[in-house]
């Protein structure tokens, strides 16, 4: 029987604090233009499909409310819906890059509980000239924020998203569009919490990250219609917040998923020592993101919050509450420059008061990757100017990795140091993406990847 849900979420969405600047409005345009990949912007809707005939016809916003029911296999199909992209064109033989299917399907968290959730898959117009059947590649996004409607699914429907007190911007959809070019299939998965409005996003969960994105693959593989076979390689990609749940897929995969064969993961700027993690966010113009991990955590492991209570001062507590229904986009207005001393009783910063706490130091550890060894080939990159997800920790991961014998691949990536964290944490999306992606396509097609650990 199917537990339900522990929490629902009750925070009324509001706007930032900070009114926006018609400069920062218009820097956000631009991204999404560039992320775009110069396609024509459309106006998306949506056109219910329903996974069996006897399935009620849902409007795109019901689509995200999940069932009192979910079924008992992880990466079992919920429902499905016709999604449009936000940038398309007309094509001889459909939409250019491809068709889009929303989907919902069923994983299991941390807490061994069942959950729901959404995301997209897209059928490429472009044919896979490598060898085999056409492959798929399981996209995990970067921080996209934590209210439902910044899932990453609802990104690609609006890829510059302005109203009810959310910004939202879909800068994940260059790579998506450049994987589709090639003729890969994607996946990508909404993670637990973002978009169903049932509980909150975990944010930077290791558990919910990783099965999320392996049921998100296992759900691709089962859609009818599509043109993957049981033959077809699969792929992860992701950075930062999506390197984390690649790379903890990669691990979890020989026990959670040993049925789907990887051909390889990219590990991009992965936050894979939280308690480094928080150092590097404290005070620097991602500081929400030290509200969406704590609101996180507590959703995961309830025990926390008396402690978060007896920590957080009014400030504090307004602040967790107006993270929670924001995106990148309303964070960086919010609290751009904020100190965790800020929202405290003791005046203590969050990564001292994690010294100090047994409770907070247990689940920050139980979030460390590297501690298990994957199975299939990995590329892990960083910016070596990298203070925000900080460099020095994600090469460690991919020392650990090499430690246990794993084949990885390390790519430092250089460049100038701009001196903002968070440009310089973005920049390495950008400048090395077509390695990143040419990387994973090499994967799919077969050819082996040649790891550098001994350098």
């Amino acid at each position: 029987m199917n537990p339900r849900p522990r929490h629902r979420r009750t925070s009324p969405r509001r706007p930032s604090s900070r009114r926006s600047s018609p400069r920062t409005l218009r820097t956000l345009t631009a991204v999404a233009v560039l992320v775009s990949g110069g396609l024509g912007i459309h106006t998306a809707s949506a056109v219910a499909a329903p996974a069996g005939n006897a399935a009620p016809v849902l409007s795109s916003a019901d689509f995200y409310s999940p069932p009192a029911d979910l079924p008992a296999a992880d990466g079992e199909l919920v429902r499905t819906q016709n999604m449009r992209l936000g940038l398309s064109l007309p094509g001889l033989n459909g939409p250019l890059p491809g068709k889009a299917t929303r989907l919902m399907y069923k994983t299991t968290d941390s807490r061994g509980e069942r959950a729901a959730v959404t995301g997209v898959y897209i059928e490429p117009a472009a044919k896979w000239t490598g060898q085999g059947p056409r492959p798929l590649v399981a996209l995990a996004p970067g921080t996209m924020g934590q209210g439902d409607r910044c899932a990453a699914s609802k990104a690609l429907e609006s890829p510059l998203s302005i109203g009810e007190g959310a910004i939202s911007v879909g800068y994940e959809n260059l790579a998506i569009y450049r994987f589709l070019q090639r003729g890969i299939a994607v996946v990508v998965t909404d993670y637990v919490g973002l978009g169903t409005p049932d509980r909150v996003h975990t944010y930077v969960n290791r558990v919910d990250g990783g099965h999320a994105l392996l049921d998100a693959a296992r759900a691709a593989r089962s859609l009818p219609g599509t043109s993957l076979t049981s033959a077809s390689p699969t792929g992860l990609y992701g950075y930062s917040q999506g390197g984390g749940a690649a790379g903890s897929a990669a691990e979890l995969q020989p026990s959670y998923a040993p049925e789907l064969t990887l051909a390889g993961a990219y590990v991009g700027a992965p936050p894979a020592d939280l308690v480094k993690v928080l150092s590097g966010i404290d005070g620097s113009t991602l500081a929400a993101a030290l509200g969406w991990s704590i609101n996180g955590f507590i959703e995961s492991a309830p025990e926390l919050k008396p402690v978060v209570d007896h920590y957080t001062n009014g400030k504090g507590k307004q602040a967790l509450a107006t993270a929670a229904t924001g995106c990148v986009g309303n964070g960086i207005f919010a609290f751009a420059g904020t100190k965790s001393s800020e929202w405290t009783t003791t005046g203590q910063s969050l990564p001292d008061i994690v010294k100090t706490e047994p409770v907070l130091q247990k689940v920050l550890d139980d979030q460390r990757i590297g501690r298990m060894s994957p199975t299939t080939p990995v590329r892990v990159a960083t910016g070596v100017h990298d203070g925000l997800v900080p460099h020095e920790q994600a090469r460690q991961l991919a020392a650990d990795w090499c430690a246990k014998g794993a084949n990885v691949t390390y790519a430092p990536v250089g460049g100038i140091n701009l001196g903002e964290k968070l440009i310089n944490h973005f920049s390495p999306l950008i400048s090395d993406q077509k390695d990143a992606i040419t990387w994973v396509a090499d994967r799919l097609a077969g050819r082996p990847a040649i790891p550098n650990c001994a350098s």
